[in-house]
């Protein structure tokens, strides 16, 4: 008798696709998010004229996600989601940058990240605000559990 038989590889050539699927669909990075928070920048993104090659003509934008949507009550679900409330928390932080990672190596004093505190954007742009900074991380009383 024989003993048990390889599995067949049925999608071996599939990892062309998945890497296609991966950078079609790549959202953008925290730190360029970050720049996209101030309030030079989103008033620009927040007040785009109409294009008519984007979602909605590009009239509802979510900053902190980079996406447009097609329509206001569109845009009001996807703040209640899952993916943006995430997005949300990833802002929390102050964005990696080339200083920390000279400090980290040696090249000065370690300085913690600071805390920002970020809300969802208003529907009015003149209501807009930056992310204001709240203290340090390591002040904070965080339950790791």
């Amino acid at each position: 008798m024989t003993g048990p038989q390889k599995k067949k590889k049925h999608h071996v050539g599939d990892t062309f696709y998945k890497r296609k699927y991966k950078t079609k669909h790549r959202a953008r990075d925290i730190d360029e998010v970050d720049q996209d928070l101030k309030k030079e920048n989103a008033d620009r993104l927040l007040n785009q004229a109409l294009d008519f090659d984007k979602p909605g003509e590009g009239q509802h934008y979510c900053i902190h996600c980079a996406r447009y949507f097609l329509s206001d009550q569109v845009l009001q679900d996807h703040f209640r989601t899952k993916l943006h409330k995430k997005r949300i928390k990833e802002l929390k932080l102050e964005p990696y940058t080339i200083e920390e990672a000279e400090r980290a190596a040696g090249f000065g004093s370690y300085i913690a990240p600071k805390e920002r505190v970020i809300v969802t954007q208003p529907i009015n742009v003149e209501e807009y605000k930056e992310p204001e900074e709240v203290a340090d991380i390591c002040s904070l009383n965080i339950d790791l559990q």
